[in-house]
């Protein structure tokens, strides 16, 4: 079958693999779409700190079931989206039903081989039904669904007044599905191109360039109270640090991206707001069965999330361009 191989950084080729040997209880998956995002292209970079190369990059994923065990709940061509998070069942975050924080978690793509190949054993577990979705529409459910948990995870409720820092995707996931909670949504970056897209193709209203003036622009949206939630979705140090003083009192601050450097805040502003400081990663499978769902109602504007489109076979000649370029690019998808 076919491959893209990330061999090193800046390397990348298609090359011709074994197809995989489905085990017990797997289900082997014909690979139809790949969504890129963020993580595929660190590595592309070299910024992915818990990787080795080469690696087959991919864990935004749609298919079709190609071969199951016989008593599986999946029929042959039946079309599913991955859950990428595989975890080990055993562990204290997974007896508290909290795999997507597995303390020995093996994400698709990442610390294990992904799919963007031809085919894909993973176990049955992590394959989840697409429902009335089209494929390209299954292969955006992963990275919806970290939105979606990361709004979960902050509690939001009707009314609230919410902030998303950083207007990639995951940030306008978050958006999303903040609005579709009930919230007040304001959603802030640097790129005016991007805010743009968001407020005119995605529907996210109230958008705000982070310039100079953002403090004064945040603080008049609010009468000075700034915001029940807040999230952070840049993946930039110095932004999530400023993220604190966005927070209203008694409010809470979600952070979504990860960044290997230390982050600090005032802890005399901190105790004064009684602010919660929440970490959210991944996602759980209840979590991609409530971004289908959304989907299917009609909530989630996938046809505007989808910039580009490409085969699998022009990944590297493609993915350097679309890095170069992020701020035209809010989901590309490679097709088989």
């Amino acid at each position: 079958m076919k491959a893209v191989v990330c061999e090193r950084p800046h390397q990348l080729g298609v090359t011709e693999r074994p197809l995989p040997v489905r085990q017990a209880g797997e289900v082997l998956v014909r690979i139809r779409r790949i969504g890129l995002c963020g993580t595929d292209y660190h590595i592309f970079a070299g910024n992915q700190p818990f990787l080795s190369y080469p690696r087959v990059m991919g864990h935004e994923l749609a298919g079709e079931v190609a071969e199951a065990d016989p008593d599986s709940a999946f029929a042959m061509g039946a079309l599913v989206t991955i859950n990428p998070y595989l975890a080990c069942g055993t562990c204290v975050a997974c007896r508290a039903d909290k795999p997507n924080c597995c303390v020995s978690i093996q994400v698709l793509g990442v610390h294990t081989d992904g799919g963007m190949c031809e085919y894909l054993a993973v176990p049955e577990r992590a394959v989840i039904a697409a429902g009335s979705l089209t494929a390209d529409q299954a292969a955006m459910v992963e990275f919806l669904s970290v939105g979606a948990h990361a709004v979960r995870r902050g509690e939001v409720e009707p009314g609230n007044r919410v902030l998303v820092v950083g207007a990639g995707p995951i940030g306008v996931a978050v958006a999303l599905f903040a609005k579709l909670a009930g919230a007040a949504v304001t959603l802030a970056d640097t790129s005016r191109q991007r805010l743009d897209y968001a407020r005119d193709a995605i529907g996210i209203a109230d958008v705000v360039a982070v310039d100079p003036d953002i403090d004064a622009a945040l603080a008049a949206r609010t009468d000075g109270e700034f915001f029940e939630r807040v999230f952070d979705a840049t993946g930039n140090s110095r932004a999530m640090e400023k993220g604190f003083a966005y927070v209203a009192h008694g409010g809470s601050y979600v952070l979504v991206s990860v960044v290997k450097q230390d982050i600090t805040f005032s802890d005399p502003e901190f105790h004064k707001r009684e602010m919660r400081l929440i970490g959210s990663r991944n996602a759980t499978n209840a979590d991609f069965r409530a971004v289908i769902a959304a989907i299917e109602q009609g909530h989630i504007p996938t046809d505007a999330i989808k910039t580009h489109a490409f085969p699998l076979t022009e990944a590297p000649e493609q993915i350097p361009g679309l890095i170069s370029d992020q701020g035209s690019v809010l989901k590309a998808i490679m097709t088989l």
